[in-house]
């Protein structure tokens, strides 16, 4: 194959099977996908959960991930917030002419080491090559589908009041690690992303757990958007404590020298957790046993006090509003 990728790889010919059997089926083949037909057929049973996501991050390589890791972890935790275990995935590409093929290798041997690590199988999937110019580097579409196994599934509508509301990690870091790759940043201490595969661990929280009412993941717009759309959705107020809201240090002073708040930065490896609050501490200990939830802690209270709005509790004992992101804080990072 040629050192970068040309328009010849997306033809359909030769140079297109190539592409695929060279590189795709190396790291992603399996018993599905090397059958290379125009669909796939799938063993599934009962209720199913199904997400879709397109992936566009720039820079397409950073420090814990890149495109192509990212684009499996979004979208296996897509499905496993629903209460479900992901089985299967699809991948469709549009990338650029002239793309380093070692970019694009590294990028997709990261994409099957990231579905062998999630425990799903990459079953179909489309390339399409485009002139230099109409995309930026790579795009990646993927679908994924998973069994349900909660019942009921965790809905963004099924929050109560007197719920606990738990958050599994430190936040903001994704979204601080991207823009710092982009720009070229330099912070004193080391920022990385997030990004991560919480399948393994979500299964076990609703397996293990009498009822769990929401399951999300803060992606764009962070934590108080995400929870700004569940209070709305379930008619809840959620009042939070800022000192119990993890934040690295190096985040806080990321965010501190560059005017961002935290609370709004993206993130790819968390989730938030609400459900009954006599479960609190189970779930907690749960999360606490699994490496991605060692920084696990209860953050807040559902309550009936202003329905639909999310109440930060600050430092000095007062009271604000959280809103919705407005506008682009950070273009780019998911």
């Amino acid at each position: 194959m040629s050192d970068k990728v040309l328009l010849d790889y997306g033809s359909g010919g030769r140079a297109s099977q190539r592409l695929i059997s060279d590189l795709f089926l190396k790291y992603l083949g399996n018993d599905e996908l090397d059958r290379l037909n125009d669909a796939a057929v799938l063993s599934l049973s009962g209720k199913i959960a199904m997400s879709t996501d397109s992936f566009t991050v720039d820079p397409i390589f950073f420090p814990g991930g890149d495109i192509g890791s990212l684009a499996v972890h979004g979208t296996v935790n897509d499905v496993a917030m629903m209460g479900a275990v992901p089985r299967y995935i699809t991948c469709g590409y549009i990338i650029e002419e002239g793309l380093p093929m070692a970019d694009l290798e590294r990028i997709v041997k990261s994409m099957g080491e990231a579905a062998d690590h999630a425990g799903v199988k990459v079953v179909t999937g489309d390339t399409k090559v485009v002139p230099k110019g109409a995309c930026d580097k790579i795009f990646i579409n993927t679908t994924g589908i998973g069994e349900v196994i909660a019942d009921p599934a965790p809905s963004g509508d099924a929050a109560r009041t007197g719920d606990a509301v738990l958050v599994s990690g430190t936040i903001g870091d994704h979204g601080l690690t991207v823009l710092g790759s982009r720009e070229g940043l330099d912070f004193e201490a080391k920022v990385q992303s997030d990004s991560a595969a919480l399948n393994h661990l979500l299964v076990k929280l609703v397996r293990e757990l009498p009822e769990v009412h929401v399951l999300r993941d803060p992606t764009r717009g962070g934590l108080a958007t995400t929870l700004n759309e569940i209070t709305k959705s379930s008619n809840v107020c959620c009042e939070l404590t800022e000192t119990s809201i993890p934040v690295r240090p190096e985040v806080k002073g990321g965010c501190s020298i560059l005017g961002l708040d935290p609370l709004y930065l993206a993130n790819e490896g968390k989730f938030i957790c609400i459900l009954p609050g006599e479960y609190a501490e189970k779930a907690l200990e749960i999360m606490h046993a699994d490496p991605l939830g060692q920084d696990a802690c209860r953050i807040g209270t559902m309550t009936d006090a202003n329905p639909g709005k999310v109440v930060l509790v600050t430092q000095l004992g007062g009271k604000r509003l959280l809103g919705m992101l407005e506008g682009e804080q950070l273009p780019r990072i998911c």
